[in-house]
């Protein structure tokens, strides 16, 4: 299964940025980590800082044979109608993740303009949202054939 994992803002900090929130382990760590996981999976991993890259890998990802999309959009959950507008369009299954609980942290974290259009968001159990999110796109797309 091909299944595309995008990263947004500041994710690419991961392992100096606020440890005692995100963990010690880096980016290259995680996508390492999920290899490992799922290795009959093409696991295709994006980062950027710059919401328009992210848009133009999500357009791109539909004419490619993208099968699913595992996404945790950073600060941009919260603030990108841009982002939400680009998810909408894809018709394969897409989870939101995130490794903090969005529910404990500053109020404007609590409301996901992104996970208004994905099947699910899953968040706070760190490196382990991500798995949940590939089994999630593993079982909504089986559920689809």
């Amino acid at each position: 299964m091909k299944i595309l994992v995008i990263n947004g803002p500041n994710l690419n900090l991961l392992g100096t940025r606020n440890v005692n929130v995100y963990g010690t382990g880096t980016l290259d760590e995680l996508n390492a980590f999920l290899a490992n996981e799922f290795p009959d999976h093409d696991l295709e991993f994006f980062q950027s800082n710059i919401e328009g890259e992210i848009i133009n890998k999500l357009q791109e990802s539909m004419k490619n044979g993208t099968q699913g999309l595992v996404s945790n959009l950073g600060a941009y959950t919260h603030t990108s109608v841009a982002l939400r507008d680009a998810l909408e369009p894809i018709d394969y299954p897409k989870v939101e993740v995130h490794i903090s609980n969005i529910h404990a942290r500053e109020e404007f974290r609590e409301k996901s303009l992104t996970g208004e259009v994905m099947d699910g968001i899953i968040t706070g159990f760190g490196k382990f949202s991500y798995v949940l999110g590939i089994n999630a796109v593993e079982k909504l797309s089986s559920t689809k054939d």
